[in-house]
């Protein structure tokens, strides 16, 4: 098979097409249920459209386009990604998966040829929670496994989550029957961009992930007591800050105590955030990660005690909520030996490696077995605006995506798919 170059550049302009679609002028932001994320989601569906897919949106807004198999009945593999994106975003993270899988079945349709399984081509409205605080609330949605109490979640500007959905035409109680019947369903195959330096270190185009480590988000608040900067005495002081700083170095410090663990503070809420007033709340978020379940929930337990002595030492109330537990995914052994065969048919050595970013898949895998394939991205920086994959990397991926899906289909064909064998999800 010839690499689809010509298809690649066509996915590069999309890219810059979606990336041009944002609620802020001067950089890309596309939360989940706003008018950005809308015309994002109505762009995608015109080129589905056009490659012949059917489509439609379910009431959380995930977008899914369906090309349908030869002959019925027959089974449905899942391809996809996301479109919604962080604040200050690159243009690949997400929307690179959705337009590889529609890139892949528009070459099927511009042949006129049909395979032994259906085609659905997913793109989920929220992946990274970037407006209420929790991710994966599309994917969620789509495998059953959305949680009601999060349509009483607000965003910056104190919007519902249910009521968020109603103003994008959705129906908040609809969420509980949104789950999309597995009994038909292979698998779930997402393509991403690695989002780490180890392809680029190992000059290798793109890898094949094993696993993808599991993850907490939790909202930690320091309430000490606010007052006047010029008057208070430093021995009298309950500086919620100074509470908040200690802690945000201890996180730094547990995480490396233990190999392959990641801790982040990435926001913090000063109140009430003036010059001349001692910081009397503060309210910040951690993220913790690894690829054993087992070591991450010990460094959380251990960060909650740290938290607490910070607190006691300095006279500070503490208050720890869990916003979201993530466990670690293996993928599917199955659909992963193929994606590696896929690979290697085009002369690429197979590199394999884990994910220590969260992705879809992880919600996926609840619903059906899953398999990922990462893309080479420069200097492995992501969330960023500098973000780049280079085209050629991109036709390498669309070359392998297109050869598991013929050699997924000899294998529907005989009977052979892992799924159909075993029902297992790896």
């Amino acid at each position: 098979m010839t690499i689809p170059q010509s298809a690649a550049e066509r996915i590069m302009a999309r890219i810059a097409t979606l990336a041009a679609i944002s609620e802020e002028p001067d950089r890309l932001t596309r939360r989940c249920l706003t008018p950005a994320l809308e015309m994002a989601m109505v762009t995608v569906a015109g080129w589905m459209q056009t490659a012949g897919l059917t489509v439609r949106r379910d009431t959380v807004g995930n977008l899914i386009g369906r090309y349908t198999a030869a002959h019925a009945p027959a089974r449905t593999l899942l391809l996809g990604s996301h479109l919604d994106t962080v604040r200050d975003a690159g243009a690949f993270d997400g929307p690179l998966g959705v337009l590889l899988a529609l890139a892949a079945v528009e070459d099927l349709s511009a042949r006129g040829m049909r395979l032994p399984f259906a085609l659905e081509v997913l793109a989920f409205s929220d992946e990274e929670g970037l407006r209420f605080g929790t991710a994966y609330l599309g994917s969620k949605a789509f495998a059953g496994g959305f949680d009601p109490a999060t349509l009483d979640l607000r965003d910056t500007d104190g919007i519902s989550l249910a009521d968020a959905i109603r103003a994008t035409g959705g129906d908040p109680a609809a969420l509980a029957g949104a789950r999309r019947a597995a009994d038909d369903l292979i698998g779930y195959c997402e393509w991403h961009i690695e989002q780490g330096p180890v392809l680029e270190a190992r000059d290798f185009p793109v890898g094949v992930v094993t696993a993808i480590a599991g993850q907490s988000r939790i909202a930690v608040r320091f309430t000490g007591q606010a007052g006047h900067a010029g008057t208070v005495p430093m021995a009298a002081r309950h500086d919620a800050l100074a509470a908040a700083a200690e802690f945000v170095l201890a996180v730094e410090a547990r995480a490396g105590q233990t190999a392959g663990l990641v801790a982040t503070v990435g926001r913090l809420l000063v109140e009430p955030g003036a010059p001349n007033v001692i910081p009397g709340h503060v309210l910040l978020s951690l993220d913790v990660r690894h690829a054993d379940d087992v070591l991450r929930v010990a460094a959380c337990a251990d960060l909650a005690a740290i938290a607490q002595a910070i607190g006691q030492r300095r006279h500070i109330l503490v208050g720890w909520a869990v916003l979201q537990e993530t466990p670690a995914v293996a993928c599917a052994v199955g659909l992963t030996a193929l994606l590696a065969q896929a690979i290697a048919a085009g002369g690429t050595p197979v590199q394999s490696l884990p994910s220590g970013a969260g992705h879809d898949a992880v919600v996926l895998s609840t619903l059906t077995p899953v398999a990922m394939g990462f893309v080479r991205c420069r200097a492995g920086l992501s969330h960023h605006p500098d973000e780049w994959v280079a085209p050629a990397d991109v036709a390498v991926a669309l070359a392998a995506l297109q050869r598991f899906l013929v050699l997924l289909a000899a294998a529907e064909e005989t009977g052979s798919t892992e799924t159909q064998r075993r029902g297992d999800a790896g």
